[in-house]
């Protein structure tokens, strides 16, 4: 197996959400707040000395998914041959998948009211993969802060720093398969 892994480079990252816009489009997430990839961007210090540290995250595919231990009815599965943890069609939407997760990856949404909201999160592009492309997300990043890839050649390239500032969960607790070049801010 390969496990696929995500790169996040904090001192590219503008905020621009190019990122979230794309994954919308391409995995035509219902409108509304379901986000497969989320940008946050939280601050510290006071002003004049505030420092921002922007994060991209979606499902990182974890080593030790605490959605699928969390869920009753088996709805999600981790790929042997990539790694990818997906939904299945069983979700009877109690949400304890998205309850479980530290990093917020299950989604609930739906634009029929009458309809139970099914469980839905980032597939790492699976379709695109599986053609040898990269995820929509990464080929839409302006200033080239994301990738995904084998998780030896991620290593190989962008080293292995597993935790950053900017409300990233502790990654011991499900072992997340992304690494991060950190915003570094010298002199302030």
């Amino acid at each position: 197996m390969s496990q696929y892994m995500w790169f996040f480079d904090q001192e590219r990252c503008q905020q621009c959400r190019a990122c979230t816009v794309a994954c919308k489009d391409w995995n035509k997430v219902a409108l509304g707040p379901a986000r497969w990839r989320k940008v946050s961007s939280p601050e510290e210090g006071i002003y004049p000395l505030i420092k921002v540290y922007n994060l991209s995250i979606s499902c990182n595919h974890c080593d030790e998914p605490a959605c699928i231990a969390a869920c009753p009815v088996g709805n999600i599965v981790k790929l042997e041959d990539n790694g990818l943890v997906l939904p299945l069609d069983k979700c009877i939407s109690c949400k304890q998948c998205k309850a479980a997760c530290p990093y917020d990856a299950p989604q609930f949404a739906t634009m029929n009211p009458s309809e139970l909201p099914m469980m839905e999160k980032c597939t790492g592009c699976i379709d695109r993969l599986e053609k040898g492309m990269k995820p929509q997300c990464v080929m839409s990043c302006l200033t080239r802060a994301l990738d995904f890839g084998p998780k030896e050649e991620i290593l190989a390239k962008y080293g292995n720093v597993r935790q950053v500032k900017g409300g990233f969960a502790d990654p011991s607790l499900t072992k997340p398969n992304i690494v991060f070049k950190p915003r570094v801010y010298i002199g302030i």
